[in-house]
């Protein structure tokens, strides 16, 4: 018999100008005859849109990943552990640091973690072909469908 646990966290972040924003983190934990169920791989999603931070982890739980949302680039990088992270979803425009800062950023660290970026933008020919030049496994555009995303985590995580 499999049992689903669910349980949410939510940790309030401090921006440079004082005021705070809320990072919904969910995680779901799998058992069967009471042994955990390992995920296939642990996804951070970034993204200030609330409700891509709560419905983005969902869909990837449901493809099979674990998933940690943060509502900021700074949130991201004060996390415990960014080396458990497999893959990075990231938004494009974010207040304070951009996900283009934020890529950058990683590179400077020395964080080698696929990048995934997603927007609402429209130019997305040049925007594209540019992130992608930069490093990016792939740009997605809002609103895009289960088989692009998970096209591009199977490109991000070196899937066939």
């Amino acid at each position: 018999m499999l049992r689903e646990d669910r349980y949410q966290s939510i940790s309030l972040h401090a921006n440079e100008t004082g005021a705070s924003s809320t990072g919904l983190s969910t995680q779901t934990n799998y058992e069967v005859a009471g042994e955990p169920v390992q995920h296939r791989s642990l996804i951070a999603v970034v993204d200030d849109d609330e409700s891509v931070r709560e419905s983005l982890p969902d869909l990837l739980k449901e493809l099979g990943f674990a998933a940690t949302a943060f509502a900021s680039a700074e949130a991201f990088l004060k996390a415990k552990d960014l080396a458990a992270f497999r893959c990075l979803i990231l938004d494009i425009s974010l207040p304070g640091m951009s996900g283009l800062d934020l890529q950058r950023e990683l590179k400077r660290l020395k964080r080698h973690i696929p990048i995934v970026f997603i927007t609402a933008r429209a130019d997305r020919r040049t925007l594209r072909t540019a992130l992608v030049a930069q490093g990016a496994i792939e740009c997605l555009f809002k609103p895009f469908s289960e088989d692009e995303l998970r096209a591009a985590l199977d490109a991000a995580l070196g899937k066939p």
